[in-house]
């Protein structure tokens, strides 16, 4: 048996190799081969990489495409888009050709408040601390100054803290609950060191309180985070157009469309089961975006989904109507993004996808962003409502497919040739391969 492993942080990149190799693979000779294969050949850029994480043995690739023809607020883009997953580029740039000669996106920006709170325990008086919050907050702004000034030349910093009372819900918990402006950065680091200061200084303040008893005093710090969730973060995206100009397939008038897409959406908005993997579809192309600018897809994706059941229940992020003979389709969603500070600055990838886009602002690519989600939600549920989903989905998947079975390219071409015009399934594939092998 494999026994563990003391200091592997401390053995270099070739030694934690090895380990692994010898003990968790059947061939550690072709496994070390396989990893340095995913090595960068720039070693300049490899380090790099190795450096953003720790206990680095490889890269994993993720295929990046580019999503051509997005008009949004009259601006063209051609949005850079990382995904594993067959069919999401080729969808989102069939959605954006489809707009662009309806006018294109239309987006706006809802809001940009971040949060974060401290949270800690009080045992004592409700009356008595919130008597000395009010004494308290503007000793948290003025100790934490040095840290927002810089921020604050950018036109951002800390916009507000409030005393939260919750011993409603946990006995003796209550929060320092604060609101930022963190303009281009996401400011993760700048609201966690704002938080860590408020504790600081929280604990200190009241340890030499007057009004508090001895027991009241100890102020407990519990933990200073900031909040992946942000619902006063949010973004708006909407296409719309004449439902008779809705013209999606030949079994269906537009009208007939028009209304199936607004039944689909109102299915998602109340069958959660439905709902999940319709909002699924809309982050692959959050996801994708995310990704490639190099900022937090597991942030985004949390706190998407904790917005998505602010009303009680799970719920669609899209919605759609037809009002005085328009087709409306639109998103509202949060996503705190940065331009600045993190991957962006560092990974050269990242940069130059930023530039592909225009070098965007945080607000211009939470714009961006939102309409990727929402090409890819009205390529998906045009799809489910009119040909199926699988039909496009599975011809995309085709080259997946003959990968797996070890097509070479002339087997390839013939084999793409004769599903253009006949259903793809895995077995199929096979049997068409294995009658031209014949």
């Amino acid at each position: 048996m494999t026994k563990p492993i003391s200091g592997f942080s401390k053995l270099t990149k070739e030694e934690k190799i090895d380990w692994v190799t010898e003990n968790f693979t059947q061939n550690a000779a072709q496994s070390k081969k396989i990893l340095q294969t995913y090595w960068n050949q720039d070693k300049i850029v490899q380090q790099l990489h190795d450096e953003f994480i720790e206990n680095t043995i490889t890269n994993l690739y993720v295929p990046q495409g580019i999503a051509p023809n997005f008009l949004i607020n009259d601006t063209l883009y051609a949005i850079p888009m990382a995904i594993e997953e067959s069919s999401v580029i080729a969808a989102a740039s069939k959605a954006a050709k489809f707009w662009l000669k309806r006018g294109g996106f239309k987006s706006e920006i809802l809001g940009t408040e971040k949060v974060g709170q401290v949270h800690f325990i009080f045992k004592g008086d409700t009356k008595k601390l919130e008597s000395f919050f009010t004494y308290l907050k503007p000793v948290l702004l003025a100790e934490s100054a040095s840290l927002t000034t810089s921020m604050e030349k950018r036109g951002g910093g800390i916009k507000d803290i409030v005393l939260k009372d919750k011993t409603h819900e946990l006995d003796h918990y209550f929060q320092l609950h604060a609101t930022f402006e963190t303009k281009d950065a996401m400011g993760a680091n700048f609201i966690n060191s704002c938080l860590e200061q408020f504790a600081t200084t929280l604990k200190k303040e009241a340890a030499h309180y007057d009004a508090f008893s001895t027991p009241e005093k100890d102020v407990e710090i519990v933990m200073s985070i900031l909040s992946n969730y942000v619902p006063n973060c949010t973004v708006r995206a909407e296409v719309s157009c004449p439902a008779e100009d809705l013209k999606l397939s030949a079994e269906l008038t537009p009208q007939h469309t028009a209304e199936k897409i607004i039944q689909a959406i109102k299915i998602a908005q109340v069958e959660p089961y439905r709902a999940v993997t319709h909002n699924k579809g809309i982050m692959n192309g959050i996801d994708a975006v995310v990704l490639a600018t190099g900022n937090d897809f597991r942030a985004i994706e949390a706190g998407v989904h904790a917005y998505a059941c602010r009303n009680g229940r799970y719920s669609s992020l899209t919605h759609a109507e037809i009002e005085n003979g328009i087709f409306k389709f639109w998103i509202e969603l949060p996503l705190a993004l940065g331009t600045v500070g993190g991957l962006t600055n560092l990974h050269p990838l990242v940069k130059l996808n930023l530039e592909m886009l225009q070098r965007p602002s945080a607000q211009e690519l939470m714009q961006i962003v939102a309409v990727a989600g929402l090409a890819q939600n009205f390529a998906a549920v045009s799809s489910l409502v009119t040909t199926g989903i699988q039909k496009g989905h599975m011809k995309m998947h085709l080259l997946n497919i003959l990968n797996q079975l070890g097509a070479n390219e002339n087997e390839k071409a013939i084999l793409v040739e004769h599903f253009k015009t006949n259903p793809v399934t895995h077995h199929g594939v096979e049997i068409q391969l294995s009658t031209i092998r014949k």
